[in-house]
């Protein structure tokens, strides 16, 4: 597969400088690009040295080889390599197949630092909660790779309106075709492989085989997840049935139609979370930090991949037809690829989004996004429309502290100063979606 350039590349060129560098584990769903990521990072050494456990000859270095330089010479000689310690990097693909392999992790970091190593693997999560392994704690550290933002969209592009969006300086005449550019990509969504197809002839019916083989694999891989033959046969029927209700607020019994009941359902849920390809996104009532998700709500159902849900859930003609995004499926794929941007703006394994819900009894009030910002909980509502329509954002602003709240719709950028029934002013930044993307830089701007 062709390979562009992603923003992970910088966070692990800053890995390789740190003085407090530890070997690192990079989370991601499967086809996300991990390796091809550290293929393009290892042009940036003298020496690279590539094993993947799921082959047993590169499995057993681990099993013969316990002191950590024995193992290091081994892999050189095993790869043909002349010995050294300078600008090397070992790259360590599906490690899950070995617990030796994950257990000498730590010797890397404490006796034989001088090696940069990477390690990834499918499943990572769930095939290690089956086998009762862990990693090192305290000597690892973990990056979290996700599909492409939309700004690695425009870069695969070579979209030359790419650095007026980075610098937040795009103006009135650049808008339109910007936003083509986006509904091009929540259409086509961030998976590489798709985007590679996709770009080709800019046809999106040519990328079905690509879709269809992300599905099926992530199908294939159901018994790898757990050892329960019921939770099995609950974690297809969620594969199967579960990217019509991308960006619901969803119950757990009898969903999406099936007839299995909620405990079965949450543990299957919970497994495919785990493999990173979806994320039950709960409400929060909080209107400032800390804030914590009320487990006891519905959450809402969020996929890895807009591109994955529009072709699962047969809209993709939907979405290429519409002149504004916020048209299709009732606003919820616009609400989706809100979500997938806000998650890309984090690289961390740990780091889940939340919505809000109004606590009392009888509102209905509920936003779209919380968002944190230096000790703010931004509210984030996706919707177009005139201001006094955002009535949960209005609902909100009355409770917080603090004066901004976020509009992302795809008119170009404006200001706001908003006044609630109640009397508090805020400014509402009304956000075109090719800006969610670097929301942390628009807001350092603005406030």
């Amino acid at each position: 597969m062709n390979s562009f350039n992603r923003k992970a590349l910088e966070v692990l060129r800053e890995w390789r400088t740190s003085d407090i560098r530890k070997p690192l584990i990079l989370r991601g769903a499967r086809q996300v690009g991990k390796t091809t990521l550290v293929k393009d990072f290892a042009k940036e050494f003298d020496v690279f040295l590539h094993l993947n456990l799921e082959k047993e000859e590169d499995r057993l270095l681990f099993e013969k080889y316990h002191d950590v330089h024995e193992l290091i010479r081994a892999i050189f000689l095993f790869k043909n390599k002349v010995y050294t310690q300078k600008n090397v990097l070992l790259f360590i693909d599906e490690i899950q197949n070995s617990t030796k392999a994950v257990a000498i992790l730590r010797y890397f970091y404490e006796e034989a630092n001088f090696i940069h190593v990477i390690t990834a693997g499918s499943l990572l999560e769930t095939l290690m909660d089956l086998r009762r392994v862990s990693f090192p704690v305290g000597r690892v550290e973990y990056l979290a790779l996700r599909p492409c933002s939309f700004l690695e969209f425009m870069g695969a592009m070579n979209n030359f309106d790419l650095p007026y969006i980075e610098n937040i300086d795009v103006e009135n005449v650049q808008h339109n075709r910007i936003m083509r550019c986006f509904r091009d990509y929540t259409l086509c969504g961030g998976m590489p492989a798709a985007i590679v197809q996709y770009l080709k002839n800019m046809d999106i019916l040519s990328v079905a085989p690509i879709y269809e083989s992300l599905l099926d694999s992530y199908k294939d891989d159901v018994e790898k997840y757990t050892a329960s033959q019921t939770i099995i046969k609950v974690i297809r029927a969620i594969l199967t049935s579960g990217w019509q209700c991308a960006a619901e607020t969803i119950s757990f019994e009898g969903f999406a139609g099936t007839k299995y009941k909620s405990r079965e359902m949450s543990e299957a849920f919970q497994t495919i979370s785990k493999a990173m390809l979806l994320e039950l996104v709960y409400p929060s009532s909080n209107v400032v930090l800390p804030t914590m998700p009320n487990m006891r709500k519905h959450p809402k159902l969020l996929w890895l991949d807009t591109g994955l849900v529009n072709y699962a859930s047969g809209i993709q003609q939907d979405v290429f037809s519409v002149d504004s995004i916020t048209d299709v499926w009732r606003g919820r794929i616009a609400e989706h690829i809100v979500g997938q941007e806000i998650l890309t703006l984090s690289d961390s394994v740990s780091q889940k989004r939340q919505y809000w819900r109004c606590d009392k009894i009888g509102s209905e009030a509920e936003v779209d996004f919380v968002y944190t910002y230096k000790g703010l909980l931004i509210p984030v509502e996706v919707k177009s429309g005139h201001n006094a329509k955002l009535k949960s954002l209005h609902s909100f602003m009355d409770s917080t502290p603090h004066d901004v709240a976020i509009r992302v719709w795809s008119q170009p950028f404006s200001i706001d100063t908003v006044k609630t029934q109640k009397g508090k002013t805020f400014r509402l930044l009304n956000i075109p979606f090719y800006y969610v993307g670097v929301l942390p830089k628009l807001l350092d701007k603005v406030i």
